[in-house]
């Protein structure tokens, strides 16, 4: 149909929405575990446990809040956008496998985290669009 043909048009633009929004979103998240400090870190690195990683919670943790609050800044800018959705998908899979693993949780708490892993994973494939800073 002609409407469909015209709307493909703007992929760029739908990029950018999408962009925007995600990234926002992972700011919120993520700027209180980046300013919790090694306490908070600690706690969400210790997750890494569930794939054997157990050495260096703080940093993992660290690692993870900056995936979500700086690497959201980035998304909205499209900044470093491969290696950012990448660092986002691999936050959100391990999301997902503490609420998989948590026996009072399961797929409904884990849900989120592996649509948002879904989107960051195509996120990286499709690129950040025309309107980015790495377009420039």
């Amino acid at each position: 149909m002609a409407i469909f043909d015209t709307l493909g048009k703007y992929r760029n633009t739908g990029l950018l929405i999408i962009r925007l929004g995600l990234g926002a979103m992972m700011m919120v998240h993520g700027f209180p575990k980046l300013t919790g400090g090694p306490v908070v870190w600690e706690e969400l690195g210790g997750s890494m446990k569930l794939v054997h990683i157990d050495f260096f919670p703080v940093f993992w943790g660290f690692m993870a809040a900056v995936a979500e609050g700086i690497g959201g800044l980035f998304l909205i800018l499209g900044l470093f956008f491969r290696p950012t959705n990448i660092l986002l998908f691999f936050t959100m899979v391990i999301a997902a496998l503490v609420h998989l693993t948590n026996a009072k949780e399961g797929i409904s708490e884990a849900s989120h985290a592996i649509e948002l892993g879904v989107v960051f994973l195509g996120l990286t494939l499709l690129g950040p669009g025309k309107y980015s800073v790495d377009k420039k």
